[in-house]
């Protein structure tokens, strides 16, 4: 009969409680990603954690990317203490890469393993075509995918000024 209790009791607080689990909808947790900055050393999206972050997947040869960094830079500069940019870049050639990163003056976090479409990490995310990007919320869970522009400016400011 104890048995039973605890069993039925361990049912009900299964369901009770909605497990986040981690995926690529909106509510789940993001997928980890653990790749070298331009120096090598490797920074973790989770190290961010505290913070709205959005990841962004780019490259220093994709037009539409290079165009939306300095609206992303506007957008950072908006929200210095609240706001975090993790740049994925899915370039293979670093001097290219950190070129990029210098010439348009982009101060967040940038990482790239420089293995292209090869990349665990655009695998994980499931990247079919640049620019794409994933907004957080402090505690790592998606909050939005794959928008840009206005739409993003204004999904920002309202979850940060509330």
């Amino acid at each position: 009969m104890k048995k039973l209790f605890v069993a039925v009791l361990l049912f009900f607080s299964m369901i009770a409680v909605k497990a986040q689990v981690v995926g690529l909808e909106v509510g789940d947790i993001a997928p980890e990603i653990d790749l070298p900055d331009t120096k090598g050393n490797k920074v973790a999206l989770s190290s961010l954690r505290g913070e709205m972050v959005l990841v962004d997947f780019w490259a220093s040869w994709c037009g539409p990317c290079i165009k939306e960094q300095p609206e992303l830079l506007k957008l950072y500069n908006t929200y210095p203490e609240k706001f975090q940019i993790y740049g994925v870049s899915l370039d293979t050639k670093k001097p290219l890469w950190t070129g990029a990163i210098t010439k348009l003056k982009l101060p967040w976090t940038q990482v790239s393993d420089l293995k292209y479409w090869s990349s665990p990490a655009a695998a994980d995310y499931m990247v079919q075509a640049l620019p794409f990007n994933v907004l957080l919320d402090k505690n790592g869970i998606i909050l939005a995918k794959n928008i840009h522009g206005n739409q993003l400016n204004e999904l920002v400011k309202e979850l940060l000024t509330k």
